[in-house]
C-alpha cells in the first residue's frame, strides 16, 4: 500500500513531466502553499531566472487581507502575478501546480492569473 509521500511523490514527477513537456520555451507558472500563505513565481527555466512573484506574505497583501490561506489571499496573489508578468512582457506561461490537487486555493490562483490576463 502507498504511502501519503510516496503519491504525493509520484504525483508531483508526474506534474513536473507534463510541464516539461508543455512548456517549449514558454515561462513556467509555480505554485507553492503552505498552511498559512501561498506563493506564486513566473519562472524562466532556460535563463533560470525568476521573472515575477507574488505572496500573501508581502507587507501590501497583508493590510488587505484577513488571513493569508484562504481562497480570497490566493485571487489576490494571482491577480498582483499576473499584472507583474504582464509588465515584464510575459503573456504566455505553463502552470506547474507543484503535485498540489487542482482545486481550493491553487484553482483561485490560476483562474486569478488567467483574469489578469495571462494564458495558460
Amino acid at each position: 500500500m502507498a504511502t501519503v509521500v510516496d503519491r504525493t511523490l509520484r504525483r508531483t514527477a508526474k506534474v513536473r513531466r507534463n510541464v516539461r513537456r508543455a512548456a517549449r520555451g514558454r515561462a513556467r507558472l509555480s505554485v507553492f502553499r503552505s498552511s498559512k500563505h501561498i506563493y506564486a513565481q513566473v519562472i524562466d527555466d532556460i535563463k533560470g531566472e525568476t521573472l515575477a512573484s507574488a505572496s500573501s506574505m508581502e507587507k501590501t497583501m497583508r493590510e488587505g487581507l484577513k488571513t493569508g490561506a484562504n481562497i480570497d489571499a490566493a485571487k489576490a496573489v494571482g491577480k498582483l502575478l499576473a499584472e507583474r508578468a504582464a509588465a515584464k512582457g510575459v503573456k504566455e506561461v505553463v502552470f506547474d501546480r507543484g503535485g498540489y490537487l487542482f482545486h481550493g486555493r491553487v484553482k483561485a490562483l490560476a483562474d486569478a492569473a488567467r483574469e489578469g490576463g495571462l494564458k495558460f
